[in-house]
């Protein structure tokens, strides 16, 4: 299925990329039962060219998640960092976001990124701290502009990842879950890597 009848730009890649960040965030928060309030991006065209993009790391964020459900929860905790401080959370997300891909990037890496991220999100709503989520989905903007453009470029963007899965509805490729094996590894030595700084 093509998402996209054109290549995106370098900006509207990073756009599209925190406009997933959003709803990925939203989805973690509200699956907890928590609420936050998010404005609608400012594009207006935007989420619906990404919906099934969306659908589809939603589906293997949950599939990321529901192999290694201790990784991907109290991730402030496991960072031992606030969440009280912006400039903490962000750091520490842009460290592990960049150890994650640091021995190359795949789908399943940055279906772990934006597990982490959602992770985070869901720490700062628990902790009272909702406005810490925007710097998250900043974060991760930042971190597609600088790690991630031409890697998706080279793949015509972010309605790649639909590559991944047969169908939304249906079980995701043999491929996916090797990926996941690796990058769950590779995401529980980041963190201790992360702690023992």
């Amino acid at each position: 299925m093509e998402v996209f009848e054109h290549i995106p730009t370098d900006s509207e890649l990073v756009f599209q990329a925190k406009i997933l960040c959003r709803e990925f965030m939203y989805s973690r928060i509200t699956r907890e039962g928590l609420s936050w309030s998010w404005v609608q991006a400012a594009s207006p065209g935007a989420p619906a060219a990404l919906t099934y993009s969306a659908l589809v790391l939603l589906k293997l964020g949950d599939e990321l998640e529901n192999l290694r459900p201790h990784v991907y929860r109290n991730v402030a905790k496991q960072l031992n960092i606030l969440v009280a401080m912006e400039a903490v959370v962000s750091d520490a997300f842009l460290s592990v976001a960049n150890e994650i891909i640091s021995l190359g990037i795949t789908w399943g890496k940055v279906v772990a990124v934006f597990a982490v991220a959602g992770g985070l999100a869901v720490d700062c709503v628990r902790q009272e701290r909702p406005a810490v989520v925007h710097t998250i989905e900043e974060s991760m903007g930042e971190f597609v502009r600088k790690s991630l453009v031409p890697w998706l470029r080279k793949r015509g963007g972010w309605g790649d990842i639909s590559k991944c899965v047969r169908k939304v509805e249906s079980r995701t490729q043999t491929h996916w879950y090797s990926s996941v094996t690796l990058t769950w590894r590779h995401v529980v030595k980041i963190i201790y890597i992360y702690l023992m700084k």
